[in-house]
């Protein structure tokens, strides 16, 4: 979040606040922004802002605004999944999926940023929800890098256990189910399918990618069409005709979605930067359309791919 609010043209940062590293230069802590920026964390919180980003972890956000009641006008950009869901988020929430919500987002006060997770499978399903065609099952398979459980130390984070490893956790029982079953009945209230997600940790940093299938009726060519259509003018989301691969997504703000037809079933692959279009990319996404500037402003950003 820092290394792109710092590169963003229309942003200037008033301070970093921060209990456990108050004094410290943003630079020693986060050693990439050596050399771009002077900024020391604060003990001490600046209402002379716009925006506020919260970048706490799960829980600490509804603890934060309760101890630090933030001024009215001041606009908030949570990462948690504190306001997430409906019945947390109340009336002054909106979730923060610009393809789902782009409308609500511009004239927002609150946004509560999606889950990594949640974005990947949401953009390889948004589109059939929105024509009443998820009916049936859905399985999805979905493998995150090891920056998926933050910076805090983990049994399953240590490079030794990581390195050359597989395995699946929560499975079918992931708490980003329950926002990515808020978005479909959003777009089909009729929406009751089962969808069985199995979560796995890859032995790689950055990325996602979840690979997603359903019976259909569908050919091949009306699925590519409905996916076309659904996000055609979307400036990160966009439909690949062939397969894709995580390097092409990594470091960037994009989304790709690639369908295929086998048989009487249809597999979605959906492709993000778990920090990025997962994360921060898309806070700052929300930013550019919370005060009306370009989408892709500070976000035009070149991936890993050669």
């Amino acid at each position: 979040m820092l290394r792109l609010l710092i590169n963003h043209p229309d942003v200037e940062i008033v301070f970093v606040h921060s209990t456990s590293n108050q004094g410290n230069l943003v630079a020693d802590v986060h050693t990439d922004l050596l050399g771009d920026t002077d900024l020391k964390f604060s003990g001490a919180l600046s209402y002379a802002i716009d925006v506020l980003f919260l970048c706490v972890g799960h829980g600490d956000a509804k603890k934060f605004l309760t101890s630090n009641p933030i001024p009215a006008g001041i606009k908030i950009i949570d990462l948690s999944q504190d306001f997430r869901l409906a019945a947390a988020a109340g009336q002054d929430w909106i979730y923060g999926l610009p393809e789902l919500n782009r409308a609500r987002i511009k004239t927002a006060g609150f946004v509560a940023n999606p889950g990594c997770f949640a974005t990947c499978i949401q953009l390889g399903l948004l589109p059939l929800a929105a024509k009443g065609l998820i009916r049936n099952e859905v399985h999805i398979n979905a493998t995150t890098g090891s920056t998926g459980a933050g910076q805090s130390l983990a049994a399953s984070s240590h490079f030794s256990w990581r390195n050359n490893n597989l395995s699946v956790y929560k499975a079918f029982g992931h708490q980003h189910l329950n926002e990515i079953g808020e978005s479909l009945l959003q777009l089909d209230p009729e929406f009751d399918a089962t969808i069985n997600f199995i979560p796995q940790r890859g032995d790689f940093t950055r990325g996602i990618l979840a690979a997603m299938y359903l019976e259909t009726d569908l050919t091949a060519e009306e699925a590519e069409t409905l996916y076309e259509d659904f996000y055609a003018g979307e400036p990160f989301t966009h439909v690949s005709k062939k397969n894709t691969d995580l390097k092409q997504v990594v470091n960037t703000n994009k989304a790709l979605v690639h369908v295929e037809k086998h048989g009487g079933k249809l597999l979605i692959i959906s492709i993000i930067d778990n920090l990025l279009k997962g994360a921060s990319g898309q806070a700052v996404q929300n930013m550019n359309l919370m005060f009306g500037l370009e989408e892709r402003q500070g976000l035009r950003l070149k991936a890993t791919a050669f």
